[in-house]
């Protein structure tokens, strides 16, 4: 293996309970605590040898705790995100300061898609990665000059911005090393939250790439591509061994965090029975048509739970935004998870484009007619680089830049005619609580606590998060009320 110089993949520190530099849906503060593993970085640092991962929104580092490092690294990969743009290019320039030899680049869709921008607004940026960047990272590490490093854009010893050739998209995802050990030298695994998922828990991809269309969703049309490449099921599960070695019982869920885990079944299924083998839980996300026959499988062979995006309960905007997902075969999906003991974690999103009052109701109803064991709430964010970003752009929807708050609870950067900013958010906060303060979900959560402990002890903790997170919303829109009232 080519050497490479010492090099540190950085999630730079942020606000407190802030998950931009993972692999979450919305960088945003969420509701409990709540932090993906990094896998964006941790796959980029396994390919390059004697590197170094920190994560610091996980693992509470400071900035001092950042600098200390500077002068022990010549090279610093940052993953940034739209909301944590101006944050982590602050922490670059205290790098920049600490160590003005040290080279200094960022990966993240945001950059992705708007290199030069970045590039002109942070001058201790010396490159950005564009597109997919696990290789455009191993090569600037192992020291090939910036030129000849396609998927780069970077700045010159004159300051003139290069934008080389494009990289393709990696199609041999079986050569790609696991994240795991990588995992397992860097970061403690007990640092990672999930509110629906078994803690200890360990999310990786295993493989990128989306064949859906949906117009609001990040990764697919920034980075990882409409096509699904992923790695064969031997490969996974020489990674699942893997794992179980370096973690033996520590791990109570194995998380397979691909935009659709299920999209090819029989992939899936062979996958799942080599699961049950190993004896390991696990969950996924979903899309919610899959088949009885193929759930059950699922289930017989170890699946615990399902990831949803279930989104909308208007059919209107769920076509508008090509979900590509009809309501009554969600309601179907529903009733098979059901009836096999699958639960479900289902996802909404507020203030796509034709919102009304009226929908956001039929989406609160729709929620608790399915009733899935647990949900999240996001507001919809127009992403640079998305359809939903375009649409906004051309029809004057957005109504401010920042889509986090100065404490990192997410807001609204849309508006229409019809429905304000403020009642965006504020539905957040009514379907929230119109869903869990129900007796099914307070009957659910109950029994949960009654036979575990562990668990009781999580969902009080998470409970005081949970009501302070709606207090914080609340204090927020009603302070910006009374802003636009003087």
């Amino acid at each position: 293996m080519t050497s490479a110089r010492p090099t540190l993949f950085l999630s730079p520190p942020s606000f407190n309970g802030f998950d931009g530099g993972a692999g979450a849906r919305y960088q945003a503060k969420r509701e409990v605590t709540s932090y993906w593993f990094p896998t964006w970085l941790a796959q980029p640092a396994a390919l390059v040898p004697g590197s170094k991962l920190m994560d610091g929104p996980a693992h509470g580092h400071s900035m001092e705790e950042v600098l200390a490092l500077a002068n022990q690294y010549e090279l610093f990969i940052l993953h940034t995100s739209t909301p944590s743009l101006m944050n982590d290019v602050a922490c670059a320039e205290a790098i920049k300061a600490r160590n003005p030899h040290a080279q200094i680049g960022l990966i993240g869709a945001h950059v992705a898609v708007l290199p030069g921008e970045t590039l002109k607004r942070a001058p201790a940026i010396d490159f950005v990665c564009r597109n997919e960047f696990d290789y455009t990272c191993l090569e600037v590490a192992q020291g090939k000059p910036l030129s000849e490093v396609t998927g780069l854009s970077w700045r010159g010893a004159d300051g003139k911005i290069q934008h080389n050739p494009e990289r393709a998209l990696i199609h041999d995802w079986d050569a790609m090393p696991s994240v795991l050990p990588v995992y397992h030298r860097d970061l403690e695994i007990e640092r990672y939250f999930i509110g629906y998922l078994q803690h200890p828990y360990v999310s990786f991809y295993t493989g990128r790439g989306c064949p859906a269309k949906c117009s609001f969703c990040l990764w697919p049309q920034t980075i990882g591509g409409h096509q699904y490449r992923a790695k064969s099921p031997a490969a996974v599960l020489r990674e699942m061994e893997l794992g179980k070695e370096l973690f033996g019982d520590r791990v109570r869920e194995w998380m397979f965090d691909d935009d659709t885990f299920t999209i090819d079944k029989a992939r899936a299924v062979e996958i799942a029975k080599g699961m049950k083998k190993l004896g390991l839980t696990w969950s996924c996300n979903a899309r919610a048509n899959l088949d009885y026959d193929t759930l059950k499988a699922l289930r017989d062979n170890g699946l615990r739970l399902l990831l949803v995006g279930f989104e909308s309960g208007n059919q209107e905007i769920l076509n508008r935004m090509k979900k590509g997902l009809r309501l009554e075969t969600a309601r179907d999906f529903m009733r098979n998870c059901r009836k096999l003991g699958i639960r479900v974690h289902g996802t909404f999103m507020i203030g796509l484009p034709i919102e009304t009052q009226e929908t956001i109701e039929e989406t609160i109803r729709f929620a608790e007619e399915i009733d899935p064991f647990s949900i999240q709430v996001s507001i919809a964010a127009p992403y640079p680089g998305t359809e939903l970003y375009r649409d906004a752009t051309q029809n004057g929807w957005l109504d401010a830049s920042a889509m986090v708050s100065g404490n990192g609870l997410q807001i609204s950067t849309l508006r229409y005619g019809h429905l304000s900013s403020d009642e965006i958010e504020d539905a957040v906060e009514r379907m929230y609580r119109s869903f869990y303060f129900r007796h099914k979900p307070i009957l659910r959560f109950v029994r949960e606590m009654a036979t575990d402990r562990q668990m009781l002890v999580r969902r009080l903790r998470e409970g005081s998060e949970f009501f302070g997170y709606l207090r914080e919303r609340r204090q927020m829109v009603r302070n910006r009320c009374l802003e636009t009232q003087v």
